[in-house]
């Protein structure tokens, strides 16, 4: 056997520890590993692949790799194909195959790495018709999940005893749905349960003294059980829709997946004979219907495959969406070992084991942390202790050796917004000094335990002139960029969109006062009487009823419409003007695609501009994302208009809470503010955990259990029941009310010390995301309240482990204080100013600049137009006609054009943060006009070449994969200067299946990275990499147009450059072994263009931006 040592030697890595050694080379059976927090665990698992592998034991199209994120399925599976490249380019596998035929196959196969769910629905897709489903069936977003499900409820024509909305409603369907999805439950099963606990809740004895009414107590319990036994046929609709509209939802596709692999031998056969070894990444994250699918697929068995499950419980955070903790140290007992006739353990399959003889499987520990420095990891384990103990014991995390020490403030003051102070302060000074110490900013976040929390936090951040980014504060829609664009969306269809009208109108661009604001309402009210003067009774009626449509029906009219010039001041009705024609030049384009027509709104209004605003490029990556929510709705809704889009937004708001800004990437040039819950499975140098006080962290609210929520099945329902606290309806019996709601208590009792143990495992893994410096704070007054909130006891507990540490601690306030910050009731500016605290700044830099402007002037100056922060009522003037404006303008810009004659120098250019490819481009093959362009950003016009790329390149990613979304300037073709926008597509198509590269299969295709050169983040796309024999990579872009000429080349060289470096980064190999390549598809031409910039190279072009006009 080839030891994991050789390996790393062989493949150029560190050498293992003895605890990675011992999973990696561990017999082929199956094995728990325990890795704690930063513990290395994807590297581990990558090296246990190899392994496997470089010994024979299996080979890469027999490894199958599930994990929880299409990131972490990413990581994982660059991470093991790049090493099993490495593999088959060193001589490694000449010991064990001389022959070459093991190196061949290395080259030609390649593992699975999917999500636990595509791999349920891939099991599904192919053996669906066992169930049956429809093999084809689609899968339901959430958001569309909420639509299917919300319109069950609102068309229910049956008695429904419950006072609660449709909304809420809709939301206990699919809750109650999901539950019984993913623990396997029938509805009869509920309706049974329910049965027997109102029976019992209902016809218990009196106690001595208690009155014949049933306690409030009871009545609850009882009402909750009845509210979900009325529930069931709503469930029972909502799957006759989903089999109706060939459709399933998340938890059907795993609960159906767990079903083929429990109930059809033939489908167990068929995967063990496709995968001979197994990898289960936070296996304690899965959950009921995850285990059955597992064990019963690569559980028991004749002979045992190698499974390796890798968990943490101290990080199982998830119990609240159906996850099961117990999951983990089942394992051991789900995926038995087999043993040898004799007894004997036998993991490489010398002799044939006997089915009868058992063993459970091994347990390996990954308990060395690579990530935290050892101050925070003495915190965590103290704060781990209790939950090592129970369950499986583990150890104590250790740091490595020679580890940095590491920074921990804790703080209790006297108010939260003292507290919010104190944080943003220190974050700001360790910002500060990383940046004086290196050049470049840290990485950073403040985590959160409530969203409410989120907003002022931002706030006080960014009063120190800090970068910052809301992660997921309210999901995507709330981003402002992104709010912007839907109501402008929603205004142009929807004349009664006031409030996204007075969004517009008062935001940044427009900043409309409020004297013209009431001016342009009355005009809505005019417009408003004069459209229902001719109308009937009805019209009349419904026009006066409450809500949006009385208060500022007519608004998007006005728009349309202002009436006389003389209400406004003279700028606000130049600004209504052309915000009235902008939409109206919208309306007439209504008919593109969405996806055109999202991005031909956001230019019109210029939001794409706005958006390169805000620090750090938060706002053009929300839009971007936005984006691809689009895209996704108008591909699988292909007849979706703008009206239903809208619609398909509003329910997001209620399914989704507002849409997911996606999966959270650790940015290195703004502080995040997120959740903890999103912080998991990332690591940045600063953190900060603020509001450590009683009812915030821990939460003070009670948990709900099963006994009051509906929309929780009964413990003994669940598939985790032996794990839970347990209440038999049946042993219940004969219990008087007393005894009964004694008996009820004790179980809430125990299901809320399950609620506390959670949020313990939520503290241990917020702080375990520090890689340097930790900010640990509490406060005693919040901002409203007549008693002081205070430590809570995990507070309490980091203060006792740093002892004389502790930087600051206010004293518990006197019995008869009061809430200091009752006196100081928070304020707010409308409307507000887009500079915010940095006006005095800008001002004083605006008055520079014309004093500059002044001394060189060459002619008298024209007078300055006013520029007051809010525009002023003036006399009323006689409207100028159109042709008179046109000359007044006329005459502005001839007058601007010879101040700019007079003064016009060459001024340096500030390069942005962060560049895309095309834009490098650009600067290697005209850097004055990429100067130019710079210092006055402009939209591009529209590129017919894009629409053709675009075609093909979607047909491109169905002939290799399934497609990923683009930006525009990542097509195929966007950059290709060459190309003729007249080009036929299905021209291309030909000449691609008939050229050199259509046989070949590529390792990955539409790669999206970001490294940094200079300060700068680069970012862009590859279109395709391949493997090389060798064990290198040939980085390949598809060009639709012919080869330019010498000199054009070296400037698009420049690209493959960029995507060469990326690709080296990502995939962890030397820059020398990474080859890239145009080819060019209508020529069936490939060229390596020679001497390809480095990382210095790329550095140089980067920093030679020249001045500019």
């Amino acid at each position: 056997m080839i030891s994991p040592q050789r390996i790393a030697h062989a493949l150029g890595q560190h050498p293992p520890t003895a605890e990675q050694s011992a999973v990696t080379g561990a017999p082929p059976e199956p094995a728990l590993v325990v890795a704690g927090a930063g513990a290395g665990k994807t590297e581990t698992m990558a090296a246990r692949v190899v392994w496997l592998v470089a010994n024979q034991l299996v080979t890469p199209d027999r490894v199958l790799g599930l994990t929880f994120t299409r990131k972490a399925a990413r990581q994982l599976a660059d991470r093991v194909r790049a090493r099993l490249r490495r593999l088959a380019g060193s001589g490694l596998l000449n010991e064990v195959d001389p022959s070459g035929e093991l190196r061949s196959t290395v080259l030609a196969t390649e593992p699975t790495v999917l999500t636990y769910h595509a791999y349920a629905g891939r099991l599904v897709g192919e053996h669906g018709l066992r169930v049956p489903v429809e093999p084809g069936a689609r899968l339901l977003t959430e958001t569309a999940a909420w639509q299917l499900a919300h319109r069950v409820v609102s068309t229910w024509t049956e008695d429904l005893d419950t006072d609660k909305i449709p909304s809420t409603v809709t939301g206990y369907v699919l809750s109650l749905a999901g539950e019984l999805a993913e623990h396997l439950v029938t509805p009869e099963d509920v309706r049974e349960h329910a049965e027997k606990l109102c029976h019992v809740v209902e016809n218990a004895p009196r106690a001595k003294g208690q009155r014949t009414a049933l306690p409030q107590d009871l009545l609850k319990v009882a009402s909750a059980q009845r509210l979900r036994v009325a529930l069931l046929p709503l469930l029972k609709e909502y799957s006759r829709r989903k089999r109706i509209e060939a459709a399933m939802d998340f938890a059907d596709q795993m609960s159906l997946a767990a079903r083929l692999a429990s109930e059809h031998p033939s489908v167990v056969a068929g995967e063990r004979e496709r995968f001979g070894a197994v990898l289960l990444d936070e296996y304690q994250d899965t959950g009921h219907a995850q285990r059955e699918l597992l064990r019963s697929l690569f559980g028991g068995g004749e002979t045992s495959i190698p499974v390796t499950a890798v968990g943490d419980p101290a990080q199982a955070i998830y119990g609240w969406r159906g996850a099961s903790a117990a999951n983990l140290p089942r394992f051991t007992e789900d995926f038995p070992r087999r043993l040898t006739p004799s007894g004997e353990l036998d993991g490489f399959g010398a002799n044939r084991p006997n089915p009868a003889e058992l063993a459970v499987a091994e347990r390996h520990d990954l308990l060395t942390s690579f990530r935290n420095p050892p101050e925070v990891l003495e915190l965590a384990n103290v704060v781990s202790e209790p939950l090592r103990a129970a369950g499986l014991d583990v150890r104590e995390l250790r740091a490595e050796q020679d580890a940095e020490p590491g920074d921990i403030r804790c703080v209790l003051v006297d108010d939260i917004r003292r507290e919010r102070e104190w944080l943003a302060d220190r974050m700001a000074a360790q910002w500060q000094r990383r940046l004086d110490e290196t050049g470049t900013p840290p990485t950073a976040a403040v985590l959160m335990r409530r969203r409410a929390d989120m907003t002022e936090m931002a706030a006080a951040l960014r009063e120190r002139d800090l970068p910052v980014e809301v992660v997921g504060l309210g999901g995507l829609l709330d981003e402002p960029e992104v709010r912007d664009l839907v109501s402008a969306l929603r205004v142009l269809v929807d004349p009664l969109a006031g409030t996204a009208a007075m969004r517009l109108l008062t935001g940044s661009r427009w900043r409309l006062g409020s004297a013209d604001l009431a001016a342009l309402s009355e005009r809505a009210g005019e417009l408003a009487t004069r459209s229902t003067a001719s109308e009937g009774p009805k019209d009349t009626v419904s026009a006066a009823l409450p809500g949006e449509q009385s208060d500022q029906a007519g608004l998007v009219d006005a728009l349309d419409d202002p009436g006389e010039g003389k209400r406004y001041s003279r700028d606000g009705f130049r600004r209504i003007r052309r915000l009235g024609s902008e939409l109206a030049a919208l309306r007439h384009r209504l008919e593109q695609p969405l996806s055109e027509l999202v991005s031909d709104v956001e230019r019109t209004l210029l939001l794409d501009i706005e958006s390169i605003a805000r620090p750090g490029g938060v706002g053009r990556a929300h839009l971007d994302a936005f984006a691809d929510v689009v895209n996704e709705f108008a591909t699988a809704n292909p007849a979706a208009t703008l009206p239903s889009l809208l619609d398909y937004l509003a329910a997001a708001e209620h399914a989704e809470g507002g849409l997911e800004p996606g999966e959270v990437e650790v940015a290195d040039d703004r502080v995040q503010v997120l959740t903890v819950h999103a912080a998991k499975g990332l690591e940045w140098e600063i953190v900060a955990l603020p509001h450590l006080v009683h009812g915030v962290f821990p939460g003070g609210r009670k948990a709900s259990s099963w006994l009051r929520s509906v929309t929780d099945l009964p413990a003994g329902l669940r598939g985790d029941a032996a794990d839970l606290p347990r209440l038999d309806p049946d042993r219940l019996g004969g219990l008087d009310r007393k005894e009964l709601m004694a008996e009820l208590r004790v179980h809430e009792e125990e299901f809320e010390q399950r609620k506390l143990t959670e949020e313990r495992r939520l503290l241990y893994v917020a702080l375990t995301r520090s890689e340097r410096a930790l900010l640990v704070s509490g406060h005693w007054w919040g901002e409203s309240g007549g008693k002081p909130k205070g430590p809570s006891a995990f507070l309490t507990e980091v203060a006792e482990v740093l002892g004389d540490r502790v930087e600051h601690w206010s004293p518990q306030p006197d019995d008869e204080a009061t809430n200091p910050l009752d006196d100081q009731a928070p304020s707010a500016r409308w409307p507000a100013d887009p500079l915010g605290r940095r006006r005095e700044a800008v001002t004083e830099g605006a008055e520079l600049v014309r004093a500059a402007l002044d001394a060189g002037q060459q002619q008298e100056p024209q007078p300055e137009e006013p520029q007051p922060e809010e525009p002023q009522p003036e006399e009323p003037q006689p409207e100028e006609p159109e042709d008179e404006e046109a000359r007044r303008w006329a005459r502005d810009v001839d007058v601007l054009l010879a101040e700019r004659a007079s003064t016009r120098k060459r001024e340096e250019v500030q390069l942005p943060d962060q560049l895309s490819v095309s834009q490098l481009v650009e600067l290697a093959g005209d850097p004055d006009e990429f100067a130019r362009r710079l210092r006055r950003p402009l939209p591009s016009p529209p590129n017919p070449v894009t629409r053709r790329g675009t075609d093909f390149h979607a047909w491109l990613e169905h002939y290799f994969f399934d497609g990923a979304l683009l930006d525009l300037d990542e097509l195929p073709g966007s950059s290709d200067d060459s190309a003729e926008p007249d080009a036929d597509v299905e021209e291309l198509k030909s000449a691609f299946r008939s050229g050199s590269w259509a046989d070949r299969v590529p390792h990955r295709v539409e790669v999206s990275f970001e490294t940094h050169i200079d300060g700068v983040a680069l970012r862009g796309r590859m279109d395709a990499v391949f493997g090389d024999d060798d064990g290198g990579w040939t980085v390949v872009d598809w060009k639709t147009g012919s080869p330019p000429g010498p000199n054009r080349m070296r400037a698009v060289s420049v690209q493959l450059a960029a995507y060469r470096l990326a690709w080296a980064e990502l995939s962890g190999t030397p820059l020398e072994r990474v080859r890239a390549a145009f080819y060019y598809v209508r020529h069936d031409r490939t060229l390596h263009p020679a001497d390809l910039h480095d990382a210095d190279d790329l550095r140089r072009l980067i920093t030679s931006v020249p001045a500019a006009e």
